[in-house]
């Protein structure tokens, strides 16, 4: 049992009193419950590869077909440019999109772990559609029932995780559901690489070996224990106890167990979590965590690189296998960036990698634009060594968004929300990145048929504002426990301003201030949280 971990005195309530280890089945439990990661890296990843082989295309989008090989050795950056080829990506996120709010409810009276099993099934049923399709009808009923158990996943994962972790390790613990997606994307990259020269149906592979990890993670989740918090939140108390010290290792949980169930009693008290979001108390949950950094987390264009990144490849005239190749590479850098990020987060804060990546990103899409600007669309192949400077510019880039917007996107919305609303927090997380995954998903290519390389100085500039937004709103959540991260925003410069402007979060706040220092039981009504 490596490790140990006790509360800091820079942490409020009674963060100081909590006790435990680091024990097997505590591993055990974020091992296979990060691997709910996996189904959404390995989609990303499969799909940007598919939608660039010739016998997919033929099967489904001859016209494209048609097209690529017309200039198949020139660059063009409207090669791919067809709305019913980028539906075929998007509309999983679509799916994914409308299934979290389902999600939610499954979360909530069921568990997390229910969730993930959800999620499990649809994606395996979704893989075996895609392996099977004839048509675009049966391809796309696929991506739906891909989309439904993304969204479930991606809305329990994330809260499983920052749930059962120590409030010391959480941030590295949460990445582990980006470490898995990450490494999806890269199997799946070297699926494609090889699928590629299996002709005619290489396709079909690389869309069924989806149902692997759908079924490797449904049975994993079937040993997989409830995090305490939900158990309590479902009034299951001795069982919420007896996992909790399993766990942690220790009996000497009354601390924690303590702040659990106090949240517990505030959440049962809530009515209309979904509209509890709206409150002045919890606007800056909603702007930060609910909206802003989920949205952002999409229009840095990451996705859109990993989505077409063969595509972009081969639009760039690179050959087929060349791009697929250029993909694993970008892959490995997301690995990379991720493991870098479990290292450092819980020593230099979110909003270090935040700032520091955005500036790292920022450069490189300037990079990205100027040589697309200088070199690319006038019909003649690209230079090795221009080729080569393109591909390090976008490797940055995807490093950067790999140790920061990545792993903090699904980290630190999942960190912000009380326990009475955390379940429809994180489903509103989901569907907002859901959205804007679609969205950028389903605008890329028409955008780079039509902006050229104006859509890199497009993302430039959002990063610019991304990063303004951390920087001025962002408070660090670094070693805070999980429920009393609620308790920074009336210390924060700019959000004390709102959030004491609610005279119920003023009662609320002082009887829960106390009842965290030990000093009174919290007496939480429902009129309070009406």
């Amino acid at each position: 049992m490596a490790g140990g971990f006790a509360g800091g005195d820079a942490v409020a309530g009674r963060a100081a009193q909590y006790e435990g280890r680091i024990t097997s089945y505590f591993i055990l439990a974020c091992i296979v419950g990060s691997f709910g990661g996996s189904l959404f890296g390995y989609d990303l990843g499969v799909s940007s590869g598919v939608t660039s082989m010739d016998d997919f295309l033929i099967k489904f989008f001859p016209d494209v077909y048609d097209r690529k090989h017309a200039r198949l050795h020139e660059t063009d950056y409207c090669k791919y440019d067809n709305q019913v080829l980028t539906l075929f990506t998007s509309s999983l996120y679509f799916a994914g999109l409308v299934s979290t709010f389902g999600a939610s409810f499954v979360t909530k009276r069921h568990g997390r772990r229910a969730s993930i099993m959800v999620g499990a099934v649809s994606f395996f049923l979704g893989g075996a559609m895609n392996a099977a399709a004839m048509n675009l009808a049966m391809l796309i009923v696929g991506r739906v029932l891909l989309g439904a158990g993304i969204g479930f996943g991606n809305q329990a994962v994330p809260l499983y995780l920052s749930e059962i972790a120590p409030y010391k390790i959480r941030g590295a613990v949460n990445q582990l559901f980006q470490l898995t997606t990450c490494l999806g994307i890269l199997v799946a990259d070297v699926v494609n690489y090889f699928t590629d020269r299996i002709h005619p149906w290489g396709w079909r592979l690389s869309l069924g070996l989806a149902m692997v990890p759908a079924t490797a993670i449904f049975v994993g989740a079937l040993f997989l224990p409830e995090t305490p918090n939900s158990l309590v939140e479902r009034g299951k108390l001795e069982e919420a106890r007896r996992v909790l010290e399993k766990v942690r290792g220790t009996h000497k949980v009354d601390a924690e167990f303590d702040d659990l169930k106090e949240a517990s009693e505030a959440a049962r008290a809530v009515r209309g979590t979904f509209r509890n979001l709206l409150a002045v108390r919890n606007r800056p949950q909603l702007i930060i965590g609910a909206l802003g950094i989920p949205a952002f987390q999409q229009l840095s264009g990451m996705n859109s690189i990993l989505f077409y990144s063969p595509v972009i490849f081969q639009s760039l005239g690179f050959g087929s296998s060349a791009s697929l190749y250029s993909s694993i590479i970008t892959g490995s850098m997301l690995v990379v960036g991720t493991l870098i990020s479990m290292v450092v987060v819980d020593r230099f804060g979110r909003r270090f990698l935040f700032i520091e990546a955005g500036i790292q990103m920022i450069a490189s899409m300037v990079v990205v634009a100027t040589i697309l600007a200088l070199k690319f669309g006038h019909g003649e192949e690209l230079s090795k060594g221009v080729g080569t400077v393109l591909v390090v510019a976008i490797c940055m880039f995807v490093v950067a968004y790999g140790w920061s917007w990545g792993p903090l996107g699904w980290l630190v919305p999942s960190e912000l929300f009380p326990l009475e609303m955390r379940s429809a927090g994180q489903s509103v997380v989901v569907c907002v990145n859901l959205f804007w995954t679609a969205a950028v998903a389903q605008c890329f290519l028409a955008a780079m048929c039509h902006l050229r390389w104006g859509v890199f100085v497009l993302f430039a500039s959002l990063i610019v504002v991304m990063s303004i937004f951390v920087i001025l709103l962002l408070p660090e959540t670094k070693q805070v426990p999980i429920e009393e991260i609620w308790l920074l925003f009336d210390k924060h410069w700019y959000w004390k301003r709102i959030v004491t402007k609610d005279p119920k979060y003023q009662g609320h706040h002082h009887r829960l201030e106390m009842a965290a220092a030990g000093a009174v039981k919290p007496v939480v009504s429902s009129e309070s949280e009406a």
